[in-house]
């Protein structure tokens, strides 16, 4: 049992002071003030009345049963959110409401407009809290500014941070406990580290990036290969117990928008003082290892150092250094055995990695042009080099030999895990790949290798990457934890996330772990698994709140830019069927819609376990992978929803003799379209108001 429990149980051990964070699901988990304090879960019915980042007073006891803290909210000490953003919905008596859709707050807000604001239904706006969930007024607040009109597409990753609970400004405190900090490495804090100035390590990252959490080298010998991972030393700026730590503990994570980034740090930290800027000297901390021909860690060495990257390398020029070895390519030469070393390596340890059962999952991203206005011009899926592929080997590398670092030395740490995927997720799965064609089945045996050859069956195939997001939504969800189950989907019994303390607090965390257990300085402690296990519970659900932003603001870049094409047709392939229509992928951009199951037709099923809608009296029938002419119905960019529906010709899969099911006619102009689109949408509004 833990050394703070030693009363009685059901009696509190201790009365503590500390901030509070709400997590999505209603329970919460209590930071005492005092750092040698681990943190205490707080079950939901304490949480009534409580808002994240309050400050509170705990009593802690020990949990029934078990070793971990559990406690009740006797007091708040002091609110810290004063006020809030979000979109304002109007009520019939002239008040309004912001919902609490980022779980932070535990209420909804009722709203005022004493100073008579020109805000209606639908706008954004700041409120001024006045009182607090549990005051006799109720969770109240009065609007003071009205943010620009939803239209506008320079709002549109303000008001998705702002409706997710993402922090976005950093606290007065931390921006003048960084204010006086210099944007060079002072000589001081370089004394005692190695000295790899000299050693031609580089960076590759995107055309766009200036948070450069990483740096290679690699050589060969007669042994195998050396390989040197240099990753910023975030941990020697971000101290516990300081106001810039609690900002970034907070964020969890950066989240990137097209053209956008809400950061963890400071730009001072993270695209200045800590980012591995070419030809200036930075502090890193360095995984040194030496690798055989066939890929596997012989030796590993971790060491603070100070580096200085030899080049600032893209993606695509890295591309163009390994596609013409045999060419001199003048601005990266003094670089270019370091890239072509790592690329052999890399594909060594690419097929290492899937021998012994990772999956070869490839499911490209989606790329959004803007223009200067915010307004989408192209949305494209973006296309994986193998220079891509390469970063992700050596980064892979890394994190693997500092978990089994933990794992040897019985050290709590946290860990990136993923589990097997449900028995029922997986009968789904095997279902679906026998509906489009697949000839084995997944299950039994190395369960990775088996996903593997079902993929293979589909690879160059037109719906590989429909199958590639089947078997991706099958999977359970990755997260972070003290428990080490190992990770499923890499194939790997140790992993944990070391490479990019910029941008994931997690890994933040690793390097203190890493230092305190190498006795690299004052500062730097172990951890219990107490605290490790509360620190991945929420910090898991910050990397998933930083996802679902990041995917609400492509959906509503899409909508945007399905806007120009109200009323036109494209061609289409199905990618998922549900019981209320099925979602179709267009060919022509990287964009997915509804088709809605009255819009499809008359008297279809839902066959769940073959994924598909059909109607054994008419013949009609919908699969995935499907091709179909849609028309765009409906761009709606205020929570990123497009609406498909069926042009002539569109249905694939119908009985020759079938006159019951009419799919939506063609028009010969775009006037006719819109105006058949317009009878659509009064056809659904008329039966939704039979069904209210």
């Amino acid at each position: 049992m833990s050394k703070y429990f030693k009363q009685k149980p059901g009696r509190a051990l201790k009365t503590l002071s500390g901030y509070i964070k709400r997590h999505p699901d209603g329970f919460g988990f209590f930071i005492p003030d005092n750092l040698d304090e681990p943190d205490v879960y707080i079950p939901k019915k304490s949480m009534m009345d409580v808002m994240s980042n309050d400050r509170v007073e705990v009593e802690v006891f020990p949990e029934p049963g078990g070793h971990r803290f559990r406690g009740d909210v006797t007091k708040v000490l002091k609110r810290t959110i004063t006020t809030c953003t979000g979109h304002y919905t109007q009520l019939k008596n002239g008040q309004g409401v912001l919902f609490d859709k980022s779980f932070a707050w535990g209420s909804d807000m009722r709203v005022t407009n004493t100073n008579n604001h020109a805000v209606k239904d639908g706008d954004w706006v700041s409120v001024q809290i006045k009182s607090y969930p549990g005051d006799a007024e109720g969770f109240v607040g009065d609007v003071v500014a009205v943010i620009e009109d939803i239209d506008n597409p320079l709002n549109d990753s303000l008001r998705v941070l702002a409706s997710s609970g993402i922090p976005y400004e950093f606290s007065a405190k931390t921006l003048k406990e960084v204010s006086g900090w210099s944007e060079f490495v002072e000589e001081k804090d370089k004394q005692g580290r190695r000295d790899l100035t000299k050693t031609p390590l580089i960076t590759i990252d995107g055309k766009t990036a200036k948070d450069f959490d990483d740096a290679i080298f690699v050589e060969q010998n007669h042994e195998g290969f050396h390989l040197i991972v240099a990753i910023a030393d975030v941990s020697h700026y971000v101290k516990p117990g300081t106001s810039l730590d609690d900002d970034a503990y907070e964020k969890g994570t950066s989240t990137y928008f097209p053209n956008f980034v809400s950061p963890m740090l400071p730009e001072k930290l993270s695209n200045t003082l800590c980012s591995l800027k070419p030809n200036e000297d930075r502090l890193a901390v360095v995984a040194d290892m030496k690798l055989d021909f066939q890929g596997e860690l012989q030796d590993v060495e971790f060491y603070e150092a100070v580096i200085c990257s030899h080049a600032r390398v893209t993606y695509g020029q890295a591309q163009e250094v390994i596609d013409n070895e045999g060419e001199e390519l003048n601005e990266f030469a003094h670089v270019k055995d370091v890239i072509l070393r790592a690329a052999d390596l890399a594909k060594i340890l690419m097929v290492k990695r899937f021998k012994n059962g990772a999956l070869n999952l490839e499911i490209p991203e989606t790329e959004i042009e803007l223009d200067e206005t915010g307004e989408p011009v192209d949305i494209m899926q973006s296309e994986r080099l193998f220079s891509h592929k390469l970063i992700e080997e050596m980064m892979l590398m890394a994190n693997v030999a500092v978990a089994e670092h933990f794992t040897k030395k019985e050290i709590p740490a946290i860990y990136r895990i993923h589990d097997v995927p449900n028995e029922e997720s997986l009968e789904n799965l095997n279902a679906f790949l026998r509906t489009l064609g697949a000839q084995k089945n997944i299950g039994g045996g190395s369960l990775q290798k088996k996903i593997t050859r079902a993929l293979q069956e589909f690879q160059g195939h037109a719906k590989e990457h429909i199958i590639n997001v089947l078997v991706l939504r099958s999977m359970s969800q990755a997260k972070y934890d003290s428990n080490n189950i190992g990770h499923f989907g890499l194939g790997f019994p140790d992993y944990t996330h070391f490479t990019s303390p910029i941008r994931r607090y997690p890994d933040l965390i690793v390097h203190r772990l890493l230092k305190a257990s190498l006795n690299l300085g004052k500062g730097y402690r172990l951890m219990s698994e107490d605290e490790l296990s509360s620190a991945g519970t929420l910090l898991s659900a910050c990397e998933q709140r930083s996802v679902k932003a990041e995917r609400q603001i492509v959906a509503i870049k899409k909508a945007r830019f399905m806007r120009k094409f109200l009323g036109q047709e494209f061609e289409a392939i199905i990618s998922s069927i549900t019981k209320f229509g099925a979602f179709a992928i267009l060919r022509q951009f990287d964009i997915d819609g509804l088709i809605r199951l009255e819009e499809l037709g008359v008297g279809l099923e839902y066959d769940e376990a073959n994924m598909r809608l059909f109607s054994g009296r008419t013949g009609l029938e919908y699969t995935v992978g499907d091709p179909v002419k849609i028309i765009v119905a409906e761009a709606n960019i205020d929570d990123g929803r497009i609406d498909f529906v069926l042009a002539s010709g569109g249905v694939k899969k119908q009985n020759a003799t079938s006159t019951t099911n009419k799919p939506f006619k063609k028009r010969s102009s775009p006037e006719n379209n819109r105006r058949g689109i317009r009878k659509a949408r009064v056809s659904r509004s008329r039966r939704k108001g039979k069904t209210r």
